[in-house]
């Protein structure tokens, strides 16, 4: 009997690296120090909008280089300061105490001496975020278009469609390039590839097109990489952690208090290394079995180049992840049988589980502390026994069902209530024009004349007068196209310019009654038995840039779901960070409808069968539940401007929006003229 092979069939994309860990290139000259990346990214993106392509390219190439050159820094320092801090097999906490602190001022030292003084530059959230999801790379295949350099602009585009399949207008670019004469097939690169994952890729199809010799060099080049890889990722784990849930103002714990709940943030996320390396870019989701899968392969192949021992070896590194795996034992049995000797898993696959269920126990010990019960964390279970059709064998034909070591809850809309809708809409003028059905989904309602022509013609003054490039989201200037110019304000800052006199006082307080007004009437008309809260209020515009339009088909706002990261391959929306989890209820009421484009479109769970579309208009208002029942997006605005107030509600009153309660404090004053009587009790500075 011959071991068994299982089914062929396609893997995706995933790649190359070699065996040090700290290979010659990352070692840095400390010659001088880096310039932020993030600094570098905003002076490209000005640069952009002011039509300078060659600075576009500049400052974006040096800001990626410097990204890397940060990453590469923090690993080499900290894996050093590993080597040259080590804890003693015994030691005493007063021991303890001293190498964490030395170690954490050895990685000051070194991380610093290439990147400067960490404490007087820290990059925000919203410019990391845009590094994972490849943002620089969309500016850079434009400004390469401009400056008629297809090839570099093909692979700048190729590299952001791999993590941004749904960018439509990005998928029309690669087709034009792959027919302009001088861009070739090697040109459409992936910049940004994952080592592990591209030799494991291009170790699959060499698998599956029966070239097994070249097959077994390729997954042992894929196995390096991911253990390289992995050492990589639990470096970069072993800076400062975000304490989510903590008032840091109020945090009174012991010294042995804090540094456990330290390392329980480390452990965590030194055990999400797993799940980052196996997830290919575009996906929330991992590749389970991803790990065990090499040596699935590998016992095979090794099987049909007739290197039994080595198969032997693979096929019982493979029983480390599934020990009682019934096809790979009766494969165990057949190399002993022909060799007529036992033999040893791998030694880097012994240690690294060993490793893995050390965390494990560790993170059960502390999943009071976290609050997340890790008691099942088993990445490697797979979803069937015997039955082939509920198992992912050896070139796969599809991919197993992940099964994440946190809960991860399917959206439901609201569960603590009965969903209706129907409720009165409380203003006489107010018109019904669309319900739920008619807009072929749940939770959903359509409006008119919410507010009239002349407040809305105030509204849109005010936003021209208030409103800045980015504003409400920390200072970028479009956070989803480069093709649109973004601007906003909250209903604090309009508040503020009214006291200051730089806005008329009543326009303010227009913005701030009419986002009280849609409140009211989407918590009466969704018959809600519970208040509902502001959670954010944005009065935005979007404008066209003028020569931007030219076979535009990307969108203006991305298909998305308001409290949950909607994944389209899988059909699902998961509720969980960076998702705005606690948010019930949106709205938008529009300002005006003298603009091409911008109509507001809801989707399918796939993010791409349209179910209705609406084009905006003053005074209308489309308001809707926030989970993954109503996906939703924003045609792109061809020309012209498409001013609306936006709005998110929770009706858990802890999620209550800030600035929204300092406002309602403003507008208390006002209303009792304590502004006038005793003069303002509230620091514009400060409070404002």
């Amino acid at each position: 009997m011959e071991p068994k092979r299982r089914m062929d069939g396609n893997l995706c994309p995933l790649v190359i690296l070699s065996v040090a860990l700290l290979s010659a290139d990352l070692l840095l000259s400390s010659a001088a120090f880096l310039e932020p990346f993030d600094l570098l990214y905003d002076n490209a993106v000005r640069a952009f909008y002011g039509s300078d392509y060659e600075s576009v390219v500049r400052n974006l190439e040096g800001a990626l280089s410097s990204h890397r050159e940060a990453q590469r820094t923090r690993v080499r320092c900290r894996l050093r300061c590993q080597d040259q801090q080590p804890f003693d097999e015994t030691f005493s906490d007063l021991r303890f105490f001293d190498v964490v602190l030395r170690r954490a001022a050895c990685m000051k030292a070194c991380i610093e001496a290439k990147l400067g003084t960490q404490s007087l530059h820290k990059v925000s959230d919203e410019v990391i975020q845009d590094f994972n999801r490849r943002i620089p790379y969309n500016y850079l295949q434009l400004a390469y278009q401009k400056l008629k350099q297809p090839e570099k602009a093909a692979a700048a585009a190729h590299t952001y469609f791999q993590a941004n399949p749904e960018h439509v207008e990005m998928g029309q670019h690669l087709e034009q390039y792959k027919n302009l004469q001088g861009v070739e097939e090697n040109h459409f690169v992936d910049r940004e590839a994952r080592p592990h994952q591209q030799s494991f890729t291009a170790a699959v199809k060499l698998y599956d097109q029966g070239d097994y010799e070249g097959a077994v060099t390729l997954f042992e080049e894929a196995l390096v990489g991911y253990y390289r890889a992995d050492v990589e990722c639990r470096a970069l784990c072993q800076g400062p952690q975000k304490f989510e849930g903590h008032d840091h103002v109020r945090y009174r714990y012991s010294l042995h208090e804090v540094v456990s709940d330290h390392f329980t943030q480390v452990l965590h996320c030194e055990h999400e290394c797993v799940r980052d390396l196996a997830t290919r870019p575009s996906r929330l989701s991992p590749m389970e079995n991803y790990l065990p899968l090499h040596y699935d392969y590998l016992q095979f192949a090794y099987f049909k180049v007739n290197r039994l021992e080595e198969a032997l070896q693979c096929a019982l590194t493979y029983l480390l992840f599934h020990e009682n795996d019934e096809f790979m034992m009766d494969n165990v049995d057949y190399y002993r049988e022909i060799l007529g000797l036992d033999g040893n898993p791998r030694e880097e696959a012994e240690r690294y589980l060993r490793r893995h269920h050390l965390e494990l126990e560790l993170l059960v010990m502390g999943s009071r502390i976290m609050g997340v019960d890790f008691s099942d964390g088993n990445y490697w279970r797979s979803t069937g026994g015997r039955d082939d059709s509920n198992r992912i064998p050896s070139g796969t034909d599809g991919w197993m069902e992940y099964v994440p070591i946190s809960e991860k809850k399917n959206i439901t809309v609201i569960v603590s209530q009965q969903l209706k809708e129907g409720g009165p809409l409380l203003y006489d003028n107010v018109q019904l024009v669309q319900t739920s059905v008619a807009l072929n989904g749940t939770q959903r309602v359509l409006l008119d004349n919410v507010i009239s022509e002349e407040e809305c013609a105030e509204l849109r003054k005010l936003a021209h007068a208030v409103t800045m490039a980015g504003d409400g989201y920390r200072g970028r200037m479009s956070p989803h196209t480069p093709n649109e110019k973004f601007e906003g304000a909250t209903v604090l800052k309009t508040l503020q310019y009214g006291y200051e006199g730089r806005v008329p006082m009543s326009s303010a307080r227009l913005f701030y009654d009419t986002s009280e007004r849609v409140r009211r009437i989407v918590e009466s008309y969704f018959m809600l038995n519970t208040t509902l809260y502001f959670s954010y209020t944005h009065l935005v515009c979007r404008t066209a840039i003028t020569g931007q339009q030219d076979h535009r088909n990307d969108l203006s706002h991305p298909i998305h779901a308001d409290n949950c990261l909607l994944d389209p391959d899988a059909n699902e929306c998961w509720k969980e960070p960076p998702a705005y989890t606690y948010r019930d209820y949106s709205a938008l009421l529009y300002l005006n409808g003298d603009f091409e484009g911008g109509e507001f479109i809801f989707t399918e769970m796939d993010a791409k069968t349209v179910t209705a579309s609406i084009k905006p208009k003053c005074g209308r208002l489309v308001g809707f539940s926030s989970g993954g029942e109503n996906p939703h997006g924003v045609k792109a605005v061809t020309s012209g401007q498409r001013c609306a107030v936006a709005l998110w509600f929770t009706l858990d009153p802890l999620y209550r929006e800030l600035e929204r309660l300092q406002a309602d404090e403003v507008i208390q004053a006002l209303d009792t003229q304590s502004v006038w009587s005793q003069g303002l009790n509230i620091n514009p500075r400060d409070e404002l």
